[in-house]
């Protein structure tokens, strides 16, 4: 583990997990119940100038393994990640009246996906975009929106992942590259060092602590992106880890899955989100 203040992130986020109870936002446990809550679809009014985690809603060509679409790791990676957002910054999250953050699913034909700074997306190995779908993101990036993509694993997913990206930003325009770990992405906040290779709670339960769900198909972790032509991010790919679950699986047993992953994984999300918020 990097020194620094990854390693007080560290730290604190323990001394967070350990007095959850105590703060009047909750932090959700993944799976159950949650996993099925109804999507709450973003609303013009919805938009105050808080901060939303804004997750896109798209249709999947087919189901992949321990995967469920737009949906993965919903809700309980958009509100944990929303209440530690706010409590290792002051990035001014917005709140519902019992407390909790106020979460949003957003359709890619909608207007309110403009009104989203960052747009995330899950298991997008699977996504099968409309040609209206295609148009609307392409404007989103033009006129400045950042997508993360996360959670999709081994070059099936990957091939598909980038044939439907390609038709919004042409690979000749906008080609795929690697993110260099020099890149002010790594340091915005916490200083990080590499891309954990986090997998999904329920395959490092049941391999007794593996971490590549392909097997040989996924043994790199693919840290990418898209630029444009000023070289600013519009789209960061995790690829062949599950970065969101250190999110959602944060109050889960057994207590080592948080101490491996949830540290490093919550250091790499406010550094995307501040980084995507102030480029």
């Amino acid at each position: 583990m990097p020194r620094g203040p990854l390693v007080r992130s560290v730290a604190a986020l323990a001394a967070l997990a350990a007095a959850a109870t105590v703060y009047a936002q909750q932090i959700w446990v993944g799976g159950g119940r949650n996993s099925r809550m109804s999507p709450r679809f973003a609303k013009v009014e919805d938009f105050d100038g808080g901060f939303l985690y804004c997750r896109g809603y798209y249709e999947s060509r087919w189901r992949e393994q321990s995967g469920s679409g737009w949906r993965t790791d919903y809700p309980g990676a958009d509100n944990n990640f929303s209440v530690r957002l706010a409590e290792l910054t002051r990035v001014p999250v917005k709140f519902d009246p019992n407390r909790q953050p106020h979460h949003v699913v957003v359709p890619l034909t909608d207007q309110t996906l403009y009104r989203c700074p960052i747009l995330f997306m899950e298991d997008i190995g699977t996504a099968d975009f409309s040609a209206e779908e295609v148009q609307r993101l392409r404007e989103y990036f033009l006129k400045g929106g950042f997508l993360w993509v996360d959670d999709s694993w081994g070059s099936y997913a990957w091939a598909n992942w980038v044939g439907q990206i390609g038709r919004i930003l042409p690979p000749g325009e906008f080609p795929i590259i690697d993110i260099p770990v020099t890149h002010p992405i790594m340091r915005t906040l916490y200083h990080v060092t590499e891309i954990p290779q986090v997998p999904a709670i329920s395959f490092w339960r049941g391999s007794r602590g593996a971490t590549s769900e392909r097997g040989p198909d996924s043994a790199e972790v693919y840290f990418k992106g898209i630029q444009d032509a000023r070289q600013r991010l519009m789209v960061l790919m995790t690829h062949n880890t599950d970065i969101a679950d250190t999110w959602e699986r944060e109050g889960e047993f057994p207590r080592e899955y948080f101490d491996l992953f949830s540290p490093r994984g919550y250091a790499i999300g406010v550094n995307v989100v501040l980084y995507a918020m102030t480029h």
